[in-house]
């Protein structure tokens, strides 16, 4: 009697448990809002007019987003190594595909935007603020990732300080045509691989095109003129996910660029085309009703949410590259 009795009680606690674990789990796996860039700079800003000093803008948004990863409900989920962080991988999908925008956004400071030409000097905060973004993402001490991030912020907020003082003229943002052009040539190829693992979430067949246009132009190993892609089952929610992190991310670095550079789009009647890449990313940040990420054919009975995502980023990418040879007209 008393091991019957015992054994219920080990299953009622076992069954509550898995409850307060889901529980948890679904909240801390609740991506964060979008949010107005102008809006959020304005609050945080020590300056009057913080969109009148190039680079600042960009700057704290970069930061703003850096701690969202960090600070958000449940914290930091990539490295957990404790339930329910350890079953989690939606959440640590999303991290991980903004962390890659962030890292794109930490060199294009470090070796574009803040050097007048390609012989003047590194700035020093992001030169250190560079690789602490580059720790690997599910370390989890000696140091973990949080650690190494933070100290990445910290070295931004300097540079930001530096910018925002007139007394100071070793921290400068250039806000140039072809500064963000480079930048945006990244994020054109980092969509462009997002559009097509997407795309591989049904069975496709691809003509190899991976020397197309350089009749003798080589590669390492040879491949065939078509192949079958397909993604795995298991890896269609976290491709979805980190699409949706990444593309979170550059939404708001986006809307901070159109501060920025917004002299520089005017003057190329390009602002918007900006704005309308925004839209598009905006449409990646729909909720999701279904309870998981449906994988139906392309005119099955049921939705494809990676092939709606893929459209979206595809249709920012394009607009993205029109928006690069607008910025490299004369």
């Amino acid at each position: 009697m008393r091991e019957s009795i015992t054994t219920k009680r080990v299953a009622a606690i076992v069954v509550i448990l898995f409850l307060v674990f889901w529980l948890i789990g679904w909240y801390w796996s609740i991506a964060p809002d979008t949010y107005d860039v102008k809006k959020r700079v304005a609050q945080q800003s020590s300056v009057a007019q913080p969109e009148a000093i190039a680079g600042y803008t960009l700057t704290t948004t970069m930061i703003d987003v850096s701690e969202t990863l960090l600070d958000k409900p449940g914290g930091y989920l990539s490295n957990d190594v404790m339930p329910p962080g350890v079953f989690l991988d939606n959440m640590p999908a999303f991290e991980f595909g903004a962390l890659e925008m962030i890292r794109d956004l930490a060199l294009s400071m470090r070796k574009d935007f803040s050097r007048s030409q390609s012989q003047s000097l590194e700035n020093t905060y992001l030169t250190k603020a560079h690789p602490k973004f580059n720790m690997d993402n599910r370390s989890w001490m000696f140091p973990s990732s949080e650690a190494s991030y933070r100290d990445g912020i910290e070295l931004l907020k300097q540079y930001r300080d530096e910018l925002g003082n007139p007394q100071n003229s070793d921290s400068q943002f250039y806000a140039r045509a072809d500064n963000l052009r480079e930048w945006l040539k990244q994020v054109e190829k980092r969509l462009g691989s997002y559009s097509q693992r997407l795309s591989a979430s049904v069975t496709s067949s691809r003509v190899n095109t991976d020397l197309a246009g350089d009749v003798k132009g080589k590669q390492s190993t040879p491949v065939g003129p078509q192949r079958m892609v397909k993604t795995s089952w298991w890896k269609l929610d976290n491709n979805f996910y980190e699409a949706r992190g990444a593309t979170w991310a550059l939404l708001h670095f986006l809307k901070a660029a159109e501060v920025e550079f917004a002299d520089v789009l005017e003057d190329k009647n390009a602002l918007v085309s900006l704005q309308q890449i925004i839209r598009e990313l905006e449409a990646t940040q729909q909720t999701v009703y279904s309870p998981m990420i449906l994988n139906g054919g392309g005119f099955g009975i049921l939705a494809n949410h990676s092939l709606v995502m893929a459209n979206y980023i595809s249709r920012a990418n394009a607009a993205l590259i029109e928006l690069s040879e607008i910025l490299n007209q004369g």
